[in-house]
């Protein structure tokens, strides 16, 4: 007696079974046999649920951890041709310090840039005393602010690795960790095959006040 796999149960239990195979497959059912049935069975129930499970509404903070878990391999990636040229609206660091301080320390940096018809929203905030630093970003079109700006693919790069990855939210917001590393860039995927790319710094996350204890340090003991 012909034995049917659980796969082409599955199939037989969503329809997706010929007219002529499926005929076949109720015919063997009817003859009674006990171990293609228990098959049916579980897949008649395992589509059901299925069915269910998909009817329910998933929390979008759910569906950005999940992402973040398992990122989303892009195929289709930009030509080199179709970048848009980027330019730096406001640098933090190059804000002037406030009246009377002669000096500040920023643990993270934050910028906004212009490419084309989007502006995207930077700040990285390294971590203390550790070589990884988080990058949290928006992109938005300031043309056209209601445009939906989300499931766009972002990833961080060094040459052709891929360090991380992710999509962006409805409102065009996305956040990833990275440990630093040379000539890093941030790659955000547009409509239309185009695509941003900005070269990240790597910032020193130590303060400098010990950095100045340990030049003292080392100063005394090369007196000594």
């Amino acid at each position: 007696m012909k034995h049917y796999a659980i796969d082409q149960w599955a199939d037989f239990t969503r329809g997706l079974i010929a007219r002529e195979e499926r005929t076949q497959m109720q015919a063997h059912l009817h003859d009674g046999c006990q171990k293609c049935g228990q098959l049916s069975d579980f897949t008649t129930r395992l589509t059901v649920t299925c069915t269910s499970l998909a009817a329910d509404a998933i929390p979008e903070s759910t569906v950005r951890l999940a992402r973040a878990i398992f990122p989303v391999r892009v195929h289709d990636r930009p030509k080199r041709g179709n970048r848009l040229p980027i330019e730096l609206i406001f640098d933090s660091f190059l804000v002037p310090s406030p009246v009377g301080l002669r000096a500040t320390w920023q643990v993270g940096w934050q910028g906004l840039y212009r490419a084309g018809d989007c502006s995207l929203d930077l700040r990285i905030e390294p971590e203390l005393k550790s070589s990884r630093t988080a990058v949290i970003g928006q992109v938005t079109n300031h043309v056209l602010p209601e445009l939906d700006m989300g499931n766009l693919p972002v990833s961080l790069r060094a040459g052709k690795l891929v360090v991380a990855e992710t999509l962006s939210n409805r409102f065009g917001e996305f956040q990833m960790e990275y440990a630093q590393q040379p000539q890093l860039q941030l790659c955000i995927n547009l409509p239309d095959s185009k695509s941003i790319r900005v070269p990240l710094k790597r910032f020193i996350s130590d303060p400098p006040a010990a950095k100045s204890r340990t030049s003292s340090s080392q100063r005394t003991a090369e007196k000594q």
